[in-house]
C-alpha cells in the first residue's frame, strides 16, 4: 500500500508544472485525486494519469464553484482528506509599476483563492476529524524579492492564514501546513520554457547550485499530506535548494 492510500484529494492549478507533479505523486502513492485548473488542459493531465484521477475545470476565486466541488467529492467518495491549494500567478513589476488593479488580482488568486479552499473542505474534515491542508506559498513568501511586490504580499498572506488556520483547526484533527517552494523550473517561472542546463547558471548561488525540478517539490506535499507529518501543524516547508 501507498503512503496515501485510497486518501481523497483536491490539488488546485494541477493542469501542469508544479500542481500536475503532485497530483502524480499522490495518484502513485495511492490516492484518489481532483486536479483542478482554468485551463482546459488539465483534462489531458488527469487522462494521463489514469482512472484514480479525474478534473474539473475551477478558478479558485470563486466561492460557489468551490462549494460545488466539495459536496461533488463527498457524494463520490464520502470525505475529503487532502487539500492542496497550489494555483497561483505570478507578476514581474516593481512596486511602483503596480497598480491597485494588479494588487488585487494577484490576491484573488493567490489569496482569496486559497481562503475560499480552506473554507470550503474545512467543515467536512472537521466532521471527520481528520484531513491535511497543504498551502503552497513561496520561498518568496519568506524573505521576499525584488520587482515582486503584489506577489510577495499573497505568499505572506497565504503564510499567516496557513498559521491561523492550524491553530483553529488543529483541535478536530485537521492539520494545516505550507510549502516554501524557490528556483522551481515550471511553467510560471520558465515561461520561455529554457533548457534545465541554461538554468542552472543562474542558481549558482544556491547551495544545490541548480534550478529545482517540479518532482522535487512534489515529494514535499506527499509528506504533509500522509500520516508520517502528523504532528506538522502550521509547519513552513522550505524546498529551494538552500536559496
Amino acid at each position: 500500500m501507498g503512503r496515501l492510500a485510497d486518501k481523497v484529494a483536491i490539488v488546485t492549478g494541477a493542469a501542469r508544472g508544479m500542481g500536475a507533479a503532485i497530483a502524480r505523486r499522490f495518484i502513485e502513492e495511492g490516492a484518489w485525486v481532483t486536479l483542478t485548473d482554468v485551463l482546459p488542459e488539465v483534462a489531458t493531465t488527469a487522462a494521463a494519469l489514469g482512472e484514480r484521477a479525474d478534473s474539473k475545470i475551477h478558478d479558485v476565486a470563486d466561492e460557489t464553484g468551490w462549494a460545488t466541488l466539495a459536496e461533488s467529492l463527498i457524494t463520490r467518495h464520502g470525505r475529503i482528506d487532502v487539500l492542496v491549494n497550489n494555483a497561483g500567478i505570478l507578476m514581474f513589476k516593481d512596486l511602483l509599476s503596480t497598480s491597485a488593479a494588479d494588487l488585487r488580482r494577484i490576491l484573488d488568486i493567490n489569496v482569496v483563492g486559497t481562503f475560499n479552499g480552506m473554507r470550503a473542505v474545512a467543515p467536512h474534515m472537521i466532521r471527520q476529524h481528520s484531513g491535511s491542508i497543504i498551502n503552497n506559498s513561496s520561498a518568496d513568501g519568506l524573505h521576499g524579492a525584488n520587482a515582486l511586490s503584489a506577489y510577495v504580499a499573497s505568499k505572506f498572506a497565504v503564510r499567516g492564514m496557513t498559521k491561523v488556520a492550524a491553530l483553529e483547526l488543529g483541535p478536530h484533527g485537521v492539520r494545516v501546513n505550507s510549502v516554501h517552494p524557490g528556483g522551481i523550473n515550471t511553467p510560471m517561472a520558465n515561461p520561455q520554457n529554457l533548457p534545465s542546463a541554461q538554468l542552472d547558471f543562474a542558481f549558482k548561488q544556491f547551495a544545490a547550485q541548480r534550478v529545482g525540478r517540479p518532482e522535487e517539490a512534489a515529494e514535499c506535499f506527499v509528506f504533509l499530506a500522509s500520516d508520517e507529518s502528523s504532528y506538522c501543524m502550521g509547519s513552513e516547508l522550505a524546498v529551494d535548494g538552500g536559496l
